[in-house]
């Protein structure tokens, strides 16, 4: 029996569970877009206005579900735009498939218009990376990106010539789905019993706990309530334990608390639980450490360990909940909970201070505090990561999806149409600066199209904010960092949407409560007024950077800088 390679190959993505494929149609994946049209009842297209877009968008639903996603683009041009959400999801461990056209076979090599080696392009980016150019080949070939995609968590890139597609070729491969089995790598009995013994022995342990527990939710609760622990959650993890569990110090590093910090310093055992946490110097290098990752090149990247347990978290927690001493209390995370408590006395205190216009410390403080149980949180980069940090209580309940490891601006809008893409039912509130937002704007009226309800925010002081208290801290002067004003109240409405301009902390929590059950994409643009997102604790050279900022301040411009309240400097300070 013959059948069409791009209808094979098409069925083949839908038997390993892709139902959905960004992307931007063109003249080299002509032939894919059009098996597509004939397998809409398998495979859905969400077309966006940018290939960047598509590739976040892929990379977001990958997070979100665990699952392997899909992107599409023409070679060259749309090509090169895909790469950015590619590395975000190699540098997040997302499963991505990315079909990329190309010039027809005949004329590879011959510098025809939009010829680029995307093979060459990608190298870099993907766990795998090939030139299909046998038609009989090419559903062999899927079949073997998306497991190399799945069992490496990473990207997987074809390069299809577009006339490969469109040959008729014998229907006799069948995909793997089904023989298919992830590695399950043996725990040794003698490292669960040595660490263990760690645990037992050491009076101030704490965990650090990373993207690798989100399998392992229960147990990695069960796990620090067990043995009393304090624990700090990457922001890869944040609230796959609740922020407001009594024993959880929030985050770790310059977007991170005072509490995590002093903590980590005062801690004899750090446990790190299926985490590649990259800030070390905030790890605390001169203890003991128990580290736990399914991947063997993780395992003493960052510190040198006691004890390295290459496995699976989720069972090696049941074997540490299942075969160690409960602990009935334990001085050092009453100590760890006392902080805490003052901690959060500090925001109430931060968020509760006089000002103008809406303070994004209470913008999320406020919609936290309103969010429904099962809300998808979307953050983008820049001062909303900070803020989301620290002023949302995520719950183990929700979602949260950021641009972890790349950190690209422009992350929340893809993220926003991912999450109604794969959860129609589930609320969605993504919040982007005004910088951010504009980077991808255009594919607002993408969640229009699509019919993706969702509240938009945007946090609009005309400024990149995160820059300006980077350039700060460096001594540095702020230049470069203005935006334009726009009112995308109005783009929203022009898109199709609703748009409302809101000025006022009254007017964003009518407006929460208002949309709370959207029926269409909702766009709140804040007028916020500029609030410092200073870190947890500021370090010395961070202070010298401040003082600097100040005097060349007052030399240029004579006049003193606008600087952050100053309770609130010295107690990230002292």
């Amino acid at each position: 029996m013959k059948v069409r390679a791009s209808d094979k190959m098409v069925d083949i993505m839908s038997k390993w569970g892709i139902d959905n494929v960004f992307g931007i149609p063109g003249d080299s994946v002509d032939t894919t877009i059009e098996a597509m049209y004939r397998a809409q009842s398998k495979i859905k297209f969400t077309h966006v206005l940018h290939e960047e877009v598509a590739a976040l968008s892929a990379a977001a639903h990958a997070k979100l579900t665990g699952q392997i996603s899909a992107c599409l683009s023409i070679g060259g041009p749309g090509a090169i735009h895909l790469l950015n959400g590619l590395y975000d999801a190699k540098m997040d461990h997302a499963p991505v498939l990315a079909i990329l056209g190309s010039v027809q076979s005949k004329l590879i090599n011959t510098d025809f218009f939009q010829e680029v080696d995307t093979h060459v392009l990608f190298e870099d980016v993907a766990v795998y990376n090939k030139i299909v150019m046998d038609p009989q080949s090419l559903p062999r070939i899927v079949d073997e990106a998306i497991r190399t995609a799945i069992s490496k968590r990473g990207v997987a890139v074809l390069s299809i010539p577009d006339d490969v597609p469109d040959h008729m070729i014998n229907d006799n491969y069948q995909p793997n789905v089904d023989t298919f089995k992830l590695e399950k790598l043996h725990i040794d009995d003698s490292e669960i019993r040595h660490a263990l013994d760690l645990i037992e022995t050491h009076s101030n342990p704490i965990v650090l706990a990373g993207r690798g527990i989100e399998g392992a939710k229960d147990e990695a609760k069960e796990f620090v309530e067990k043995y009393k622990i304090p624990f700090i959650q990457t922001m890869p993890a944040k609230g796959l334990i609740d922020d407001d569990h009594p024993y959880n110090l929030g985050q770790l590093g310059k977007l991170g608390t005072k509490p995590a910090f002093e903590m980590m310093r005062k801690a004899d055992l750090v446990i790190m639980l299926g985490t590649d946490y990259p800030y070390a110097p905030y790890l605390n290098k001169k203890v003991d450490a128990i580290q736990v990752d399914n991947d063997g090149d993780k395992l003493g990247k960052r510190r040198n360990v006691t004890v390295a347990i290459q496995g699976d978290t989720k069972q090696v927690l049941k074997r540490l909940n299942q075969e160690g001493k409960s602990v009935a209390s334990r001085p050092f995370v009453e100590t760890a909970e006392a902080k805490m408590k003052q901690w959060r006395s500090w925001l109430k205190d931060v968020y509760s201070k006089k000002h103008d216009g809406v303070l994004p410390s209470l913008l999320f403080h406020n919609i936290s505090e309103n969010a429904p149980a099962d809300t998808i949180w979307s953050i983008d980069v820049g001062t909303s990561t900070a803020f989301g940090a620290r002023f949302i209580d995520a719950k183990h309940t929700q979602k949260y999806t950021i641009s972890a490891w790349l950190g690209t601006m422009g992350c929340a809008l893809p993220g926003a149409i991912a999450s109604k893409i794969a959860y129609p039912q589930r609320p969605v509130y993504a919040i982007a600066g005004d910088g951010a937002f504009s980077m991808v704007m255009q594919d607002f009226a993408t969640a229009v199209r699509y019919d993706l309800p969702m509240l938009f925010i945007v946090l609009n002081n005309k400024l990149l904010a995160f820059i300006e208290y980077e350039q700060q801290s460096a001594g540095e002067q702020n230049y470069g960092i203005s935006l334009p004003d726009i009112d995308f109240a109005k783009y929203a409405e022009a898109a199709g949407g609703i748009g409302e301009r809101i000025t006022t902390d009254k007017q964003f929590s009518e407006a929460i409560e208002k949309y709370r059950n959207p029926t269409k994409p909702v766009l709140l643009d804040v007028a916020v007024t500029d609030e410092a997102p200073l870190p947890g604790k500021i370090m010395m050279d961070e202070a010298k950077g401040y003082a600097k900022f100040g005097f060349v301040h007052l030399k240029d411009q004579g006049s003193m800088p606008k600087l952050p309240p100053f309770r609130e400097i010295m107690r990230s300070f002292l």
